[in-house]
């Protein structure tokens, strides 16, 4: 009945367009979308009103600046249609009031999805392609063709394995798959939000049981929303056994690095933070996905290591157990400085230092008589990661410096001594000069 309505009133619009009914109705229609955007002007005015309010309050607030324009221009349309009915025709009013009332429902759905997933980069992309095309149906709705439109979509048929399909079965499905998708994704962005509030929870775990979690509702999606438009699941089992023989050949190397991934993540032995060396790549884990890891080292170059190299080979990781990390700097002295001197000065630097472990203490060794002078080694503990092993190594240096030179110790440098000995039993008189063919 609903159909029939506006097929009449979009058959007498066009009749219409030589009345100049239309050109009034028209202009009250712009004068009543003016009135709508300045109500929507003076709501958007109110933002800084807002800045101290609680979110539910800043939500509702942002909810009502995209509903403002096409909800006030709406009902001042069936006002005016109202109040203009006895004296002209209003059928381009009784056009404009479904279009406003479809932008306020996708602007409301929009807004719902943007709080949702609201650092999502495809946000604004599907926002665009949905309006384009809910606002084609809502045309095709009060022109009368969407009937014709469905008639040649069903038209247009194929069989797939024992079930036949046709185009419109297929665009109902996807419509139906997005909405369940969406419906699942923000079921998993609640348990994400569940999981991340988990104190109890390790964040590794916390990051798989949120892959896991979005990953079976969206399959779940798939398979309760196909077959509500008609679609047998098992329409798709050729391409089920296509898509396993490709795992089993082609991507085999892809699936590894996935199930890895979910190891990684359950097992807790490589997590986020932790300084890891895998081959020549050394760094900080900056990022665990399921395909692969972020290995960020002290220069900031980034490397993408595949998680199957993590399970499948060795991975020397120095905060698995303890934060701890020992470090070494080798100074020399002179041979004519006081071994034990040096030792007790190198080890009362080091304690000195605020961002160097008191337990376990800092110890010097002699460790080595070398060729100009007695190596030391001084050894020493840091308790973080995040300390700056080279600025302390420098600090340490300048230090030692300066106390060698309060204490009158020396550092060596290389000397070589060379000795001239003459050669027994030879005659200078026999030496003949080299000439050019010599």
């Amino acid at each position: 009945m609903f159909d029939v309505a506006l097929s009449s009133v979009f058959a007498q619009l066009i009749r219409d367009f030589r009345s100049p009914d239309t050109v009034w109705q028209a202009l009250i229609l712009l004068l009543i979308l003016v009135v709508a955007k300045v109500a929507e002007r003076s709501v958007r005015g109110n933002d800084l009103l807002m800045e101290g309010k609680g979110r539910a309050a800043r939500l509702g607030h942002s909810g009502l600046k995209r509903l403002v324009l096409p909800l006030c221009g709406a009902l001042l349309a069936i006002l005016a249609r109202e109040f203009l009915r006895p004296f002209m025709h209003v059928n381009l009013f009784s056009l404009a009031i479904p279009l406003l009332l479809s932008l306020a429902v996708i602007r409301f759905v929009f807004f719902v999805l943007r709080v949702t997933f609201s650092q999502s980069p495809w946000m604004r992309n599907f926002e665009l392609a949905f309006s384009t095309i809910a606002w084609g149906v809502v045309a095709l709705h009060i022109t009368g063709l969407l009937p014709a439109v469905i008639d040649l979509l069903e038209a247009i048929s194929f069989s797939a394995g024992k079930q036949n399909l046709n185009l419109w079965m297929i665009l109902q499905g996807g419509l139906v798959v997005a909405v369940a998708m969406l419906m699942s994704l923000w079921l998993g962005n609640v348990i994400d939000n569940r999981l991340s509030h988990a104190s109890g929870l390790d964040s590794n775990l916390q990051v798989a049981f949120s892959r896991l979690a979005k990953a079976v509702l969206i399959l779940l999606a798939i398979m309760i929303a196909l077959p509500a438009v008609g679609i047998d699941l098992t329409a798709l089992s050729v391409f089920g056994g296509a898509l396993g023989v490709g795992l089993g050949f082609g991507l085999q190397k892809i699936a590894s690095n996935y199930v890895s991934g979910f190891i990684i993540l359950l097992e807790r032995s490589i997590r986020i933070g932790n300084t890891i060396a895998v081959g020549t790549d050394k760094g900080k884990v900056a990022r665990i996905t399921t395909r692969y890891t972020v290995l960020r080292a002290g220069n900031g170059v980034e490397a993408l290591i595949p998680n199957e190299l993590l399970v499948g080979g060795t991975v020397q990781n120095e905060t698995y157990s303890d934060t701890s990390v020992r470090h070494a700097l080798v100074v020399q002295a002179a041979y004519q400085d006081n071994p034990e001197q040096v030792i007790a000065l190198l080890e009362k630097v080091a304690r000195d230092h605020p961002q160097i472990a008191t337990l376990p203490a800092p110890q010097a060794f002699c460790t080595a008589f070398a060729d100009s002078g007695i190596n030391f080694e001084l050894q020493y503990w840091l308790d973080s990661q995040d300390i700056n092993a080279q600025q302390v190594r420098s600090v340490l240096n300048r230090t030692i410096w300066a106390a060698f030179a309060e204490a009158g110790f020396s550092f060596p440098y290389p000397q070589r001594e060379v000795r001239l000995l003459s050669a027994s039993g030879y005659d200078k008189s026999s030496a003949k000069p080299l000439t050019d063919k010599q």
